[in-house]
């Protein structure tokens, strides 16, 4: 490995380095990489347009086998900005809350769009206009994994304004097929809000290992199709709880209500 950068923001821990080999393959590879190990984004270097990463290339196929004319994207969570980068005639509107971030995918992966506003992707979102977009894809993460107020029915019913009729929010989470309490709680609160929901994941060494996972909502079918074996697949998610927001100025109250789950969120299962 070799290291191009080391930078401490307000948010992550952030390295940039080069590296021979990714997940197993042998190539020549730059990776953007958090505190918590976790790759969020990386190239190619000789061949920069190629999609590396196996759940970014999973979404980009289901985004366009349900609207291959879409035109509007918003996306929480930048990274190096790969999918947006890939659509050049397309409309994208990013929303990342680490500024570095930002900074760094200009500087060592080349991305040139001057689409990205900085600021809470929540917030963002909230001042577009009604029926604005295609697809909204969240993809934001910290070392505790999704903020939370990315997982309530509150949120998700805001996205399913932002929507077109046709709509789809497409959501990048680590989890579990079974027994992932959190990951039940999501796709259920999705199920709430909206008409349809199907979850996929990508394959992993052992069943029960934690992998990315793709879920996806809408008001319309969804459509999918195995392209192979290898490939992302279709799960079946167990039913949880619906994760909601609540208003508490009590703080000994909120924390025996919470249950750790985050300040101002609660559920049907406390």
């Amino acid at each position: 490995m070799h290291l191009l950068a080391k930078e401490f923001s307000k948010f992550n821990e952030i390295t940039v380095y080069d590296t021979n080999q990714l997940y197993g393959k042998m190539g020549k590879f730059r990776c953007l990489q958090f505190a918590d190990d976790a790759i969020q984004g990386a190239i190619d270097l000789k061949d920069p347009m190629r999609i590396v990463l196996d759940y970014q290339r999973a979404m980009m196929h289901l985004m366009e086998l349900n609207n291959p004319s879409f035109e509007n994207v918003f996306i929480i969570g930048h990274g190096i900005g790969k999918i947006a980068g890939h659509y050049p005639d397309k409309r994208f509107k990013v929303a990342e809350i680490d500024e570095v971030v930002v900074e760094i995918s200009k500087k060592f992966f080349g991305y040139s769009k001057n689409n990205v506003e900085v600021g809470d992707g929540r917030e963002i979102l909230k001042n577009e206009q009604p029926n604005s977009y295609d697809y909204i894809i969240l993809d934001a993460f910290t070392h505790k994994g999704i903020p939370l107020h990315f997982t309530t029915l509150e949120f998700f019913e805001m996205t399913m304004e932002k929507l077109g009729s046709r709509g789809v929010i497409f959501m990048n989470v680590m989890g579990k097929p079974k027994n992932d309490w959190l990951l039940n709680g999501i796709y259920t609160t999705l199920r709430e809000a909206f008409a349809y929901a199907k979850a996929f994941s990508l394959p992993a060494v052992d069943e029960g290992d934690v992998r990315n996972m793709i879920v996806m909502a809408s008001n319309e079918a969804i459509d999918f199709k195995a392209r192979n074996k290898k490939g992302v697949f279709e799960i079946e998610l167990e039913k949880g709880h619906v994760i909601r927001e609540f208003i508490c100025k009590d703080p000994p109250f909120y924390k025996r209500m919470a249950g750790g789950i985050g300040p101002g969120i609660v559920s049907n299962r406390l």
